[in-house]
């Protein structure tokens, strides 16, 4: 396990959005992913604030620089 996945891993009893979890394991599995992400639990403004959130954190990188369409990763 990588030092950025330990620090996911570390941060993820602090979230407190119902879908968390999807989006964890959606980060520890795949490269990027969007920042606009809707799963049952979670619509795509909240995803949108859950991101922000692990970016204050530190735990996620924005990967693509547009403010329109933006993909995160570890």
């Amino acid at each position: 396990m990588s030092r950025r996945d330990e620090k996911l891993l570390a941060v993820a009893p602090k979230l407190r959005a119902k879908g968390a979890g999807d989006v964890i394991f959606l980060l520890l599995s795949e490269d990027a992913v969007s920042g606009s992400l809707t799963t049952d639990n979670l619509s795509r403004f909240a995803s949108r604030r859950l991101f922000e959130r692990l970016q204050q954190l530190e735990v996620v990188r924005e990967l693509s620089g547009r403010p329109t369409f933006r993909l995160f990763g570890l």
